[in-house]
């Protein structure tokens, strides 16, 4: 049998000369944000080579096309920060509870 580990997402990539390490986080079931949402927890390191991380990149841009093309994951356009020359204060952000959920298919990853 092979170890698995199951995560829900990249907390930090750093790079350090040729060398990128990937934190790998999952949701703490009993630690909380200030919010209630679930703090994120780390759980193990990936090490590449720059090659190997180079590598490892493209092949999940082409699982994501994939996964994009059957319907399975809709991406969204981030938006770009306007610069503003009214006088006017910006809006205010939605309180978090009046924001809109994610969908179950969607990440912060593939914004």
């Amino acid at each position: 049998m092979h170890d698995e580990l199951y995560t829900d997402g990249v907390g930090e990539i750093t790079v350090s000369g040729t060398v990128v390490r990937v934190d790998l986080v999952s949701l703490s079931p009993t630690e909380r944000e200030a919010n209630g949402a679930p703090k994120s927890a780390f759980r193990q390191r990936l090490i590449f080579s720059l090659e190997g991380f180079a590598n490892s990149v493209e092949l999940m841009q082409k699982a994501l096309q994939g996964l994009v093309d059957a319907g399975a994951v809709t991406r969204t356009q981030r938006k770009e920060p306007t610069v503003s020359t009214d006088a006017q204060p910006a809006p205010k952000p939605a309180p978090v509870a009046a924001q809109k959920p994610p969908t179950a298919n969607a990440s912060p990853n593939f914004n």
